[in-house]
């Protein structure tokens, strides 16, 4: 059966390393639009000849399954990590959405183009398509944290899914490395996040008081 070979790396030149190339595009990317940016404008915001580029990149669809890679396999990461705690599955799901905000906040470009892609490249579409799984793995940990009673059972997993990671994901359009560190964040966002959807004790939460 035929598999797919990963793209091979190649090795940059000194000053101009493959890193510099793939940083350089993605600003441009998330700037100016992935359709808009041309190789040319990559090598003119690296001060490098087009020529010079191509040395370290096939083209312009190479740097973005790169720099989309970049971004899912950080989450995938810390889906990993977290599939591998010995706890409970409620505790599992607030440390997979208090280290996925801590990727967005390391790779923020690159998850900022992440968000952007639409599938109108084959690219994109896979890289949707680990969206997908990705999406599908926080479904299944809301499923486990709600049948242990971690979280409440009223809300249809997926769509728990949905809002804590549109939660994180909307970080993107505001959070800077100068607002603060990235840690305090995650908690503030694991915190936020798990008050809103803790299990109710209807005997305290409904307003009865007690008989004077």
């Amino acid at each position: 059966m035929d598999t797919a070979r990963p793209v091979p790396r190649r090795r940059g030149r000194p000053g101009h390393d493959v890193d510099a190339v793939l940083a350089a595009a993605v600003r441009l990317f998330n700037t100016h639009g992935y359709d808009a940016t041309s190789m040319f404008d990559v090598a003119e915001a690296l001060g490098i000849t087009k020529s010079t580029l191509y040395h370290h990149v096939s083209g312009k669809e190479q740097l973005l399954a790169m720099a989309v890679d970049r971004a899912v396999d950080g989450l995938f990461e810390a889906a990993t990590r977290v599939r591998d705690a010995e706890t409970t599955a409620t505790v599992r799901l607030k440390e997979l959405v208090r280290s996925s905000v801590l990727v967005l906040a390391e790779r923020l470009e690159f998850v900022t183009l992440l968000l952007r892609v639409r599938g109108n490249t084959e690219v994109e579409q896979h890289a949707l398509a680990r969206r997908r799984e990705f999406d599908a793995l926080v479904t299944e940990l809301a499923r486990q944290a709600q049948a242990e009673g971690g979280i409440r059972a009223d809300v249809d997993p997926a769509t728990a899914a949905r809002l804590l990671f549109g939660m994180v994901n909307s970080l993107v359009e505001w959070y800077r490395p100068e607002r603060g560190r990235p840690e305090a964040l995650a908690d503030t966002v694991v915190q936020l996040a798990f008050d809103g959807l803790r299990t109710i004790d209807t005997t305290t939460d409904r307003g009865d008081q007690p008989e004077q």
